[in-house]
């Protein structure tokens, strides 16, 4: 009896321990969920950090002033390649919105979901006139092959507007799988932009100078319209007038084909100076395919444009010379007659290098070739205070011809000597960060320097940048005479590709003039580890019993050896 007693009072004990164990465990994981909400933190395990936002990305999400909607068109049926991307997109998105406070939603959606195909060919439309880009894949299942329409963008809207975010980013030669893990290191810089673009309260001011023979307008029409969708984007006549580029953020020089007066000089000099940044786009040497399809051949002469000094003081030396390269485009050839009409083929045109980013920088990282006309050379000049970059350069099977030179088609009657282009790869543009000096230091009277009305500056109260490209031609997009009309900047008629040259325009313009370190971004690597489709092809049913079969088997082990123990245990 006394027995019995004693052990149930263990068991009530035992009861109330369990209990308050309980109770100790839910208020434990309650009180611990409470502290959390004070306390933010996220651990990044990933070898390559690929989950962590840049200190800019959290800086601007968490000053949200309203809530970002983002739809994103890539869902579905998709490829394993698109399916890496979407996923990335989402991850993306699933950290941003924890950093936002509720101020960032999305949604993913299948442009391809109606049955109907005239309703998804209205969603196509629809999307193609938001501005995003299709994709059309071939998807191989087994024997069978089918085309399927994507859309890797998606549209975001904030503040009652909206603007569209290309999620694939194409480069010409790259494969499929190369363009989309370089899309996925881009997702977060791509997303971030089009938020800023939106939240921009009043937008910075670029001008185009115009005056010296530089690029009619409807040659920069296409960069001018890529500008706008994030500057002020204006053309502004120096005319010796000090004042005129007052409150302008950016000046871009754009092929001058005539000489810059020393007065003009004087008021861009003492724009950067007063920390002003610059994007010149200069040919050292004179040369236009227009001169050369109308006679046998043409001459490139060195181009006296009055800049070369004032580059040269501010750490960039401009040579007269002509970039030669293997890698180039292609231009079609008249070689023979078929019956009364001519007969053309193509052949690769030296004098139009296509040029390569500096993959280290965050202006030229994941940047698409770029098309070039008659390009030349730039050199760095050691200058105290200034560092220098290079940005593009030509491939390693090139070489230089010196100005003056007799340019001509008949080059191309013969193979090229291999051997004599092995001076690459040759730098065109370069980058200038730092604290200039004035080109007028001591060239000045002493009037003009203690003159309050000009305020002359003999290095700049600010450090600034610039970049210099040596070949105007980057930045002047096709033009159809006839029609008036203007192609896309990159774009090149004889193959109907667009090559990086706005992409690059972009891209410098952001690094000049961005205070918010969103660039920077840019620089984010990590890999893509895809799964191998010939392997998962051949290997298939073998994973797919495997991960099947094996559970279960592992199952009826356990099950067998804890039924041997049981039973052994209870047969002594």
């Amino acid at each position: 009896m006394v027995a019995k007693e004693k052990n149930s009072g263990k068991k009530a004990n035992k009861r109330w321990l369990d209990l308050g164990t309980l109770v100790i465990a839910i208020a434990s994981i309650v009180l611990l969920n409470y502290l959390s909400t004070f306390v933010f933190e996220r651990v990044d395990l990933t070898a390559e950090k690929r989950y962590t936002l840049s200190d800019a990305t959290i800086n601007n999400l968490e000053a949200l002033e309203d809530v970002v909607f983002i739809r994103v068109y890539l869902d579905g049926n998709l490829p394993t390649e698109f399916r890496e991307l979407r996923d990335a997109t989402k991850e993306t998105l699933d950290e941003m919105r924890a950093y936002a406070g509720g101020k960032l939603e999305y949604e993913f959606i299948d442009p391809s979901a109606s049955p109907n195909e005239e309703e998804r060919y209205q969603v196509y439309q629809d999307l193609t006139k938001d501005g995003l880009q299709y994709t059309n894949v071939r998807m191989r299942s087994g024997d069978k092959v089918s085309e399927q329409i994507i859309f890797p963008g998606a549209i975001l809207a904030y503040k009652g507007k909206e603007t569209p975010i290309q999620l694939l980013k194409s480069q010409a030669g790259a494969t499929q799988q190369s363009m989309i893990a370089s899309s996925i290191q881009q997702l977060e810089y791509e997303i971030m932009s089009a938020i800023r673009k939106l939240s921009e309260a009043s937008l910075m001011r670029v001008a185009f100078i115009e005056g010296h023979g530089e690029l009619r307008k409807l040659e920069t029409a296409a960069a001018e319209r890529a500008l706008s969708e994030f500057y002020a984007v204006e053309r502004i006549t120096i005319n010796e007038n000090l004042d005129a580029l007052t409150g302008v953020d950016a000046i871009i020089v754009a092929r001058p084909d005539s000489a810059f007066s020393e007065k003009d000089k004087f008021i861009i000099d003492q724009y950067i100076m007063r920390g002003g940044k610059a994007l010149w786009f200069v040919d050292p040497v004179f040369a236009r395919m227009d001169s050369l399809k109308r006679s046998q051949f043409t001459m490139a002469m060195v181009l006296e444009h009055n800049l070369t000094d004032q580059l040269f003081k501010y750490g960039a030396r401009l040579n007269n010379d002509l970039i030669m390269d293997l890698e180039a485009l292609p231009i079609p050839i008249v070689t023979g007659m078929v019956g009364n009409q001519p007969r053309q083929d193509m052949f690769t045109w030296y004098y139009q290098p296509l040029l390569s980013g500096n993959e280290a920088h965050p202006v030229t990282r994941n940047l698409d070739r770029i098309k070039t006309e008659f390009a030349s050379t730039v050199d760095p000049v050691d200058v105290e205070g200034v560092s220098a970059t290079p940005l593009l350069m030509s491939s390693e099977r090139a070489r230089l011809v010196n100005a003056p030179a007799r340019v001509s088609f008949s080059i191309l009657r013969e193979s090229p000597q291999y051997e004599r282009f092995n001076q690459g790869p040759l730098t065109n543009a370069l980058l200038l960060e730092g604290t200039f000096s004035s080109v007028f230091t001591n060239r000045l009277p002493k009037r003009l320097i203690d003159d309050d009305g000009i305020s002359f500056k003999e290095k700049s109260i600010v450090p600034t940048k610039m970049i210099v490209v040596a070949d105007g031609d980057i930045i002047r997009n096709e033009v159809n005479r006839v029609e008036e009309r203007f192609y896309a900047l990159g774009y090149y008629k004889y193959t109907e590709q667009i090559y990086g040259n706005q992409a690059f325009l972009l891209n410098a313009l952001n690094y000049l003039l961005d205070d918010s370190g969103l660039i920077q971004v840019r620089t984010k690597e990590f890999k893509i580890r895809l799964l191998d489709q010939a392997k998962v092809e051949e290997e298939r049913y073998f994973w797919q019993t495997t991960n099947t079969a094996l559970p279960i088997i592992i199952v009826l082990l356990y099950g067998a050896a804890r039924m041997y123990i049981r039973k052994r245990k209870f047969a002594r």
